[in-house]
């Protein structure tokens, strides 16, 4: 992530920094959708409809902008990067951000002096009023914060994954461009049987579904409302200590897996994936092309990318149970 300083002066407000997220390849976390009807896709279409919602920086007196912007980042022009029917698409945010205790400060000391002027003491109403004041006053010296989501979508085997570990910011991109698309039937994924439900049985077994292998991490919780939560990291969960609390009926939430040699990631039970780590030996794939042309190498990352990403989802709807059939 790159940084610039951004200096602001005057009324308390400091030095601060303003982070400017470079291109991002290869997804970290996945929160998943898949499409409930019939959607027809292509990357013309789609780069079209993004174009009215592309990015821009805030003003002096907005305090946040979001929208679409280079799915490449700098080393790309389009808002949507396509191969193989497979689309990466990108959304910015930036907020500006006001340190609440200079707002306080500054309100305290307006409210001191208008009261004294006017020898009374000021309404609820009238201190909200003068604390919009300020802020609006306050905006234009405000720095500001980026962020970048990414999302892929996969029409061959209707989903789309975001590059998240929160489900807010998934839902903040989907809502964008469902305003881009005029709609857009998405539903979070979830499988015929329960993830806890799964992944426990995977944990009693002793070994997941191939292509998965369960590793030295887990998460359990009791099924009574207020019941307990025991975790385990760097543990073999195959010992009679992990599979007491099986007894106990606790349930697994958490579940660290490999997907064959590729990539490492921890399956949760609202089925999503977090901590995503493709393996040095998979990204190594694309290394005969080097670096002398940074473009050639993102496309080939994304492409290889993509068809793992593919191969996972497959290989997740069928260890995990299927997906349920839309009525």
């Amino acid at each position: 992530m790159n940084f610039l300083v951004c200096p602001l002066t005057g009324d308390g407000l400091h030095s601060v920094f303003c982070f400017w997220p470079s291109a991002i390849m290869w997804f970290k976390n996945l929160t998943l959708y898949r499409f409930n009807k019939p959607v027809t896709i292509d990357a013309d279409s789609l780069e079209k409809a993004l174009a009215d919602f592309s990015f821009s920086p805030c003003s002096s007196q907005d305090v946040s902008k979001f929208g679409f912007s280079k799915a490449l980042g700098k080393h790309g022009s389009a808002l949507v990067h396509s191969a193989n029917n497979r689309h990466l698409i990108c959304a910015t945010k930036e907020e500006k951000i006001l340190p609440g205790q200079v707002i306080k400060e500054a309100l305290e000391e307006k409210v001191g002096q208008l009261e004294d002027e006017e020898n009374r003491k000021l309404t609820k109403k009238e201190k909200d009023a003068l604390k919009d004041e300020i802020t609006t006053s306050l905006l234009p010296r405000a720095f500001s914060r980026r962020s970048q989501i990414h999302a892929l979508i996969l029409p061959e085997i209707d989903m789309i994954l975001v590059d998240s570990s929160s489900a807010t910011k998934a839902e903040e991109l989907l809502a964008l461009l469902r305003k881009a698309m005029g709609s857009l039937p998405v539903i979070p994924v979830s499988f015929n049987v329960p993830v806890e439900h799964t992944m426990t049985e995977w944990l009693k077994a002793g070994e997941a579904s191939a292509p998965f292998i369960m590793q030295d991490e887990a998460e359990l919780k009791s099924a009574a409302e207020e019941g307990g939560i025991v975790r385990f990291k760097q543990q073999v969960l195959t010992e009679d200590e992990v599979l007491a609390h099986l007894e106990t009926g606790k349930e697994v939430h958490k579940l660290a897996l490999h997907f064959g040699q590729s990539i490492a990631l921890l399956l949760q039970s609202d089925a999503s994936l977090k901590r995503l780590k493709f393996s040095e030996e998979f990204r190594a794939g694309n290394d005969d092309l080097g670096n002398d042309d940074p473009m050639a190498r993102l496309d080939a990352d994304f492409a290889l990318m993509g068809s793992e990403l593919v191969a996972l989802m497959h290989a997740l709807v069928e260890a995990l149970g299927g997906l349920p059939k839309d009525e």
